[in-house]
C-alpha cells in the first residue's frame, strides 16, 4: 500500500526580531514529499530572504526533476553576499519521501536529522561529498509506517546555552527527551509543540536565536468522505449516497437534509439524540454504517473555528484538549485531522433559511464555509477531492 506523510513545523523568532530567519517550504504530488528547512545567516529581514530564497529554489527544482547537484549549484549561485561576511550563507535540510517510503536526506551545516524508529532515535549513516564547493551529507534509506523524522534548526540545539544551559540542549539530550516523550505522544503536531515549548523555556522566553522544528511522519492513508448538502437535482441523491457508501473509510454526513436522503437511501432508521453537550452546538445524531451525523451550518461553522485555532502557529493546548470533547464540531474536528485523504460530497442546493445576503444569490453560507475548512485542511497537508452535486 502507498503511504502517506503527515508533516508539522513551526518556528520561534528571534527576541526582538519580526521575522524568521528560518523558512520551511514543503511541496507534496501524488508520487513524493519534498520537504526543505533553511537558516539564513544572521537574524531578521536578510536571513529571512536567504533561507527562502533557498526553500523556494530547492522545492521547485526538486519537484521539476533537477538533480541535486544542479539544486545546490543554482543555490549558491543565487544567494545574496554579506557585504560584511563577503559570503552567501543558508544552510538547509532536504527530505524527499516518495510513496513506498525511501527517503532521501541532504544535510548541509544543519543539525543531523533525528531518526525515531520504534520508539529509539537513530542518527543517519549519511555519506559525505562537495557540490560547488559545499560539503553536503547525503542518506538514502527505507522508512517504515509510523517512522518519524525530526529536523530542527542550530536554534534548538543551541537554546539555553550561556544561561539555562551552558553548552545549549544539545543533540543527544534533544534525542532523549524524545525517545521519551514519543512512548506517550506520536501525533506530529503534538510533539513539534512539546519540543518547540522546551526550546522556548531554555531561551526564558527570549530566543537568542531563530529556531525551528519540523516532524515527518510516515503514515497509512486514512480516507474519509464528507457528505454535506443535498444535490440541486433530486435525482443525484442515490448516486452521491452510493459514492459516500462506497469510498473507504470513514463516512460523515452534516446538515438535516443531507442525513434524511441517507437515511431514506439506505432505508436505515435516522436517530436523534436530545443531549446538548456543548450548548451552542446541536445535538448530533446516527445512522447505521455512518460514522458521524451531525448538524449543518452550526457545526460546519464551529469546526472551521476549531481548526483555525488548531492550525495556528503556536497554538497552546487548549486547543488539543478540544479535540478531546464529545460534541459534534470536535468529534468532526477530529475525524478531519486524523486524516490523510477526504473526499467532500456537497450538494449546490441553498437552504434559504443559510442565505447571507452579502452573497451572490447562488451561493449559500454553508458551502463557503466548508470552502474555508477545505482551504484550512490542503494548508495542513491533507489530499482533498471535492465533488459537486
Amino acid at each position: 500500500m502507498d503511504m502517506r506523510t503527515d508533516v508539522y513545523w513551526e518556528s520561534i523568532n528571534k527576541f526582538g526580531e519580526e521575522l524568521c530567519g528560518d523558512s520551511v517550504e514543503v511541496v507534496r504530488s501524488p508520487e513524493k514529499t519534498i520537504f526543505v528547512m533553511a537558516d539564513g545567516l544572521g537574524s531578521g529581514v536578510k536571513a529571512n530572504i536567504l533561507s527562502t530564497l533557498t526553500t523556494k529554489i530547492a522545492a521547485t527544482m526538486l519537484k521539476g526533476g533537477a538533480s541535486i547537484e544542479d539544486t545546490v549549484k543554482t543555490i549558491v549561485s543565487t544567494l545574496p553576499v554579506c557585504k560584511i561576511r563577503k559570503i552567501a550563507y543558508s544552510t538547509f535540510t532536504i527530505i524527499v519521501i516518495d510513496e513506498k517510503c525511501n527517503c532521501y536526506v541532504v544535510e548541509y551545516d544543519n543539525p543531523p536529522v533525528f531518526l525515531l524508529k520504534n520508539g529509539k532515535i537513530k542518527r543517519l549513516d549519511g555519506a559525505v561529498r562537495e557540490i560547488a564547493g559545499k560539503k553536503i551529507t547525503e542518506s538514502r534509506f527505507k522508512a517504515e509506517e509510523n517512522d518519524m523524522l525530526i529536523a530542527v534548526s542550530d536554534g534548538v540545539v543551541h537554546a539555553g546555552v550561556g544561561g539555562l544551559l551552558n553548552l545549549g540542549w544539545q543533540w543527544d539530550n534533544i534525542a532523549a527527551y524524545i525517545e521519551k516523550i514519543a512512548k506517550i505522544e506520536t501525533d506530529p503536531r503534538n510533539l513539534t509543540r512539546l519540543l518547540t515549548t522546551v526550546t522556548s523555556n531554555f531561551y526564558m522566553d527570549k530566543a537568542g536565536d531563530d529556531a525551528t522544528v519540523a516532524v515527518i511522519k510516515i503514515v497509512r492513508p486514512h480516507m474519509v468522505t464528507v457528505f454535506a448538502g443535498p444535490p440541486q437535482n433530486m435525482a443525484d441523491d442515490e448516486k452521491v449516497v452510493k459514492i459516500l457508501m462506497d469510498n473507504p473509510g470513514k463516512k460523515v454526513v452534516c446538515g438535516g437534509t443531507a442525513a434524511g436522503i441517507v437515511s431514506r437511501a439506505l432505508k436505515r432508521e435516522l436517530i436523534t439524540s436530545t443531549e446538548f453537550i456543548d450548548p451552542d452546538i446541536p445535538p448530533i445524531a446516527s445512522i447505521q454504517g455512518i460514522d458521524l451525523v451531525t448538524e449543518g451550518v452550526l457545526t460546519l461553522a464551529r469546526t472551521r473555528q476549531i481548526l483555525q485555532q488548531y492550525a495556528f502557529p503556536r497554538a497552546g493546548f487548549t486547543e488539543l484538549r478540544q479535540l478531546q470533547k464529545k460534541d459534534g464540531a470536535s468529534r468532526l474536528a477530529k475525524i478531519l485531522l486524523d486524516a490523510t485523504d477526504i473526499c467532500f460530497l456537497l450538494g449546490r442546493a441553498v437552504n434559504p433559511a443559510h442565505q447571507n445576503p452579502d452573497f451572490p444569490g447562488e451561493l449559500s453560507i454553508k458551502l463557503n464555509i466548508v470552502r474555508d475548512i477545505i482551504s484550512i485542511l490542503e494548508k495542513l497537508g491533507k489530499k482533498i477531492n471535492v465533488l459537486y452535486f
